[in-house]
């Protein structure tokens, strides 16, 4: 899920795919829009005004919606589980402040308040729990769409980079990850819920943990200086995922190779030098699993990220150097869709290749509502 936008100049309140990343759906001034991922069609709009929150169901007819005050009957206190096909509300929750967040699937509904996150039962709508917090001024989370590692992760201090793991399915805290030394500025989990990737608001370090015992598992330098970063997205995999991608306000996109990281940590193992330098802080060190595509944003303007596929040649294991060819979508809250082709060969050179650009304020809707 991805965050409001903070920034009044943007055209897009907010953006976010759905879980598979087969859809996604942006909030604007004016309503919302649901576009297909593949074919970037405009598949449903509803022009009834200003929204903050905009989260899909898979690719269901169901969407939680937050409004964004602008309009006396879409209160940001108020959250309504919409149905697309009957363009009618199903039910609607209230809240004493503003709701910062919504994350959701087939068995959970996650709302979060700047000091509470209630966890709901998404069908009978009871509340099964609910999490006391530290201040999240930001509504900042993640959620990991998987019924079997079903975990929610918020932030556990606001001096220091520390997270607090869900289990929502059990109800149960899982652990604490102390990430970084400064505050979170974004996390996200692995499709599976098995790794948990964080940077903080310094933003030149993204760090990898494994949920299971919460051990660090990789450490990537994003660059030197200073940066916002906006969105992390894991690639889609059934184990360990091929790569993490990071977008941040100085307009670059960044993917970082797992596999790659435990190719490079093997043999850098075998020397004297590597024998002395603990794995986290070479792999920080090392740039050669690290891609960056420079200007891919202009510089500020916010922007949420996905890898929604990774072809790899498979007759080779993961965890060597080998071609490798990556789809990456890539919203921009000034109001465009871009999608790029990330291509690595057997000498890791890098080649970036934009396939598809639109305007998503000005697609049109071809045929009738369609939210499948």
């Amino acid at each position: 899920m991805a965050a409001a936008s903070s920034s009044a100049s943007n055209p897009i309140r907010c953006a976010s795919f759905n879980q598979d990343n087969s859809c996604f759906v942006i909030g604007t001034k004016d309503g919302f829009r649901i576009f297909n991922s593949s074919t970037g069609r405009l598949l449903y709009e509803r022009v009834i005004g200003a929204f903050v929150i905009v989260e899909m169901l898979y690719t269901s007819n169901l969407l939680a919606i937050v409004g964004a005050g602008e309009q006396a009957s879409l209160s940001p206190r108020r959250l309504c589980l919409f149905n697309t096909e009957t363009g009618t509300a199903l039910h609607e929750l209230n809240f004493l402040t503003s709701i910062l967040a919504v994350c959701l699937n087939k068995k959970r509904l996650i709302v979060v308040l700047q000091g509470q996150t209630f966890i709901y039962d998404i069908n009978s709508l009871s509340i099964l729990d609910t999490i006391d917090t530290v201040p999240n001024l930001k509504g900042l989370c993640a959620f990991s769409p998987s019924l079997d590692g079903c975990y929610l992760a918020l932030p556990a201090s606001t001096t220091k980079g520390s997270v607090l793991v869900y289990n929502v399915m059990d109800l149960h805290s899982h652990c604490e990850i102390d990430a970084h030394r400064s505050p979170l500025a974004a996390i996200v989990f692995s499709s599976n819920g098995m790794y948990i990737a964080t940077a903080s608001e310094h933003g030149t370090i993204v760090r990898v943990h494994s949920v299971s015992d919460a051990t660090k598992s990789y450490s990537f330098r994003r660059g030197t200086y200073p940066s916002i970063i906006f969105s992390l997205s894991f690639g889609p995999s059934n184990g360990l995922p091929d790569i993490l991608l990071a977008t941040s306000s100085s307009g670059s996109v960044h993917a970082f190779f797992l596999g790659l990281a435990i190719h490079q940590r093997s043999k850098r193992s075998t020397t004297f030098l590597g024998s002395i330098i603990p794995d986290t802080v070479g792999d920080a060190l090392d740039a050669t699993h690290h891609h960056v595509l420079h200007n891919a944003v202009a510089p500020g303007v916010k922007s949420y990220a996905v890898i929604r596929k990774v072809d790899r040649a498979s007759d080779t294991p993961s965890s060597e150097s080998t071609p490798c060819r990556a789809t990456i979508s890539i919203i921009t809250y000034s109001g465009y869709f871009l999608e790029y082709v990330l291509n690595i060969n057997h000498r890791n050179e890098s080649s970036w290749t934009l396939d598809r650009e639109f305007n998503l304020l000005t697609a049109i809707l071809e045929s009738g509502p369609d939210s499948s």
